[in-house]
């Protein structure tokens, strides 16, 4: 595992940008510098996060979600695991 979290990270299974080691370790997310539980995807080189719109669902059933642009500052929220024990 990287030192720095990826540029690119999405929540959900079906997005080619999921990760599901770096989010066991536990990703947090700063934007615009306050800190985010309710990021659902972000892109640090492009700088936007995708949250939740309220309760609104697609007609799929997936929430509906809001792009905003600004400083994206992901970081581990866990130390990563050291190998020699």
């Amino acid at each position: 595992m990287s030192l720095t979290p990826p540029d690119r990270l999405a929540v959900d299974p079906r997005s080619p940008h999921h990760d599901a080691a770096a989010l066991e370790r536990g990703v947090g997310v700063r934007f615009n510098g306050n800190e985010r539980m309710d990021v659902e995807e972000y892109s640090v080189s492009e700088g936007w996060v995708r949250v939740q719109a309220g309760k609104a669902r697609d007609r799929r059933g997936n929430p509906m979600t809001l792009k905003l642009r600004g400083s994206v500052e992901p970081y581990w929220l866990q130390p990563a695991a050291d190998p020699a024990g």
